[in-house]
């Protein structure tokens, strides 16, 4: 079996990067390796996500990243709203490794960087945003457990984010999201990645 991104421990040889990129208005410099999600570039549809984001729609509170990788998502909403603190997991201890050293890169501070398959080693359950780029690889039942966990750990008023492309099962997502949380919304389509976004209106 190949190596990929959606394991504890990547077995591929390490080769670091770093590079300088942009996303919403701040300049980042983020460090790659080998064995990490997208690690050429940022991912089109984290940027897409990452757009589509207002977070004064958001209650007040922590947010947290589901599949942090190397950061890009966690630490753009961390810079974007510097009161709120930003959980960030992954299963990935390369891209773990490589987030906290980013958050150092970049002077973000209010983030808490850890390792987590998911929801698993998440204790905190009141989250005013949870967002989501879900490792497509890692299958169907993976990426729906985002969505269907995700409900238990979001405070009242807080929305689930992700974005997922048309042809890796958008659609599918769309109508899981509309069965748990009983709303789902398109907030943004761009090169066939939708962005859904769905709220917790009741306890």
């Amino acid at each position: 079996m190949s190596d990929h991104y959606y394991t504890n421990d990547p077995q591929s040889k390490s080769n670091q990067q770093s590079w300088t990129t942009q996303l919403r208005g701040f300049e980042f410099t983020f460090n790659t390796d080998a064995g990490v999600f997208s690690k050429e570039k940022v991912d089109y549809g984290s940027k897409v996500l990452l757009d589509a984001v207002d977070l004064t729609e958001f209650p007040e509170g922590s947010l947290l990243d589901v599949g942090c990788g190397y950061g890009p998502i966690g630490l753009t909403l961390a810079k974007l709203d510097q009161s709120r603190t930003v959980e960030m997991v992954d299963i990935n201890e390369r891209a773990l490794a490589l987030a906290e050293k980013n958050a150092v890169t970049n002077g973000v501070g209010n983030v808490s960087i850890h390792a987590s398959s998911l929801y698993e080693n998440i204790t905190h359950q009141e989250f005013a945003g949870i967002f989501s780029n879900p490792p497509i690889r890692a299958g169907k039942e993976t990426v729906h457990k985002v969505l269907e966990e995700g409900i238990d750990y979001l405070t009242v008023g807080g929305y689930l984010v992700i974005v997922i492309q048309k042809k890796q099962g958008a659609p599918s997502a769309q109508k899981k999201m509309s069965e748990v949380f009983g709303n789902v919304e398109r907030i943004a389509l761009d090169r066939g990645y939708w962005i859904l976004r769905s709220q917790k209106v009741s306890l």
